[in-house]
């Protein structure tokens, strides 16, 4: 605990203060000495903080209530005790409503008791105290909590527009694909389809589902594939074939996106490869 606690002896009787102040010589609190409640209110604001302030109910000038009360409204987590021998109930009752008192302790007192009463009070100061820094902290996280539930709101919301925003990109792409009058098939640089529109269902092999992620050899007749894999860097490759009876012009293009993805891009079509 230390001498940092501070313990206000407020009485208008000096031999009273000074049997405090024997009493409490040896414990660990620095110990303030005021011999009215004026004396006692210029202390209290020279020494702050000072955990706790044992008064006489009864003395000349401000009586021990209005010093208490003020005590309250200037310091409310100083721990107020009331320390007289007048201790009918009307005394007790004002001293609680008025000064807010932690006890009351009648005169004279007993020694070890008066002990316990200052040890607990000292206690019970630094555990409102304690209380009330994890009260602001708790008060402060939560206002960072709420700033990271808003930012993080604001990041879904975002994060929600755009992929909306590119579901309908990619819905839109798609139908462009299939509107055209064409066969357009993409695979990976693995050759496994990620790619495809209507069209292309009638180029593949007779009983097989155009389903992407299957390899090209598993969609596509052994010719074209064979073209894929022929098919070099940076250059597009035309080459007519027959499927079914039918002459197709095939064209061929090795890409690659700015993220490095790498792939192919194959085009069929009835008609003539001429330009």
């Amino acid at each position: 605990m230390g001498n940092e606690v501070k313990v206000l002896f407020v009485d208008d009787e000096p031999n009273v203060l000074r049997a405090l102040e024997r009493l409490f010589l040896d414990e660990e609190y620095t110990l303030l000495r005021a011999d009215s409640g004026e004396e006692g209110l210029r202390l209290l604001q020279e020494n702050e903080p000072v955990p706790l302030v044992v008064s006489d109910y009864r003395m000349p000038g401000m009586s021990g209530v209005e010093f208490l009360k003020t005590v309250y409204e200037r310091w409310p987590e100083t721990v107020r005790i009331v320390l007289s021998g007048y201790a009918d109930t009307a005394t007790i009752v004002e001293a609680i409503n008025e000064g807010h008192i932690y006890k009351f302790i009648p005169k004279p007192w007993n020694d070890d008791e008066l002990r316990i009463t200052i040890a607990k009070a000292v206690e019970v100061y630094f555990l409102r105290r304690e209380n009330i820094h994890l009260a602001e902290e708790l008060c402060q996280m939560n206002e960072q909590l709420l700033g990271l539930n808003e930012e993080l709101e604001q990041r879904v919301r975002a994060r929600t527009s755009e992929v909306t925003f590119q579901n309908r990109v990619l819905k839109r792409g798609q139908h462009i694909l299939d509107s055209l009058p064409i066969a357009v098939f993409g695979f990976d640089d693995q050759l496994e389809l990620v790619q495809h529109n209507r069209q292309a269902h009638a180029f593949v092999e007779t009983g097989i589902e155009l389903s992407l992620g299957h390899p090209a050899a598993e969609v596509l007749p052994p010719p074209l594939v064979e073209f894929l894999r022929g098919i070099p860097p940076g250059k597009v490759v035309s080459q007519m074939m027959t499927f079914a009876g039918k002459d197709v012009c095939v064209k061929g293009t090795r890409i690659e996106s700015e993220d490095g993805q790498r792939g192919i891009i194959l085009l069929m079509d009835e008609i003539s490869c001429s330009i």
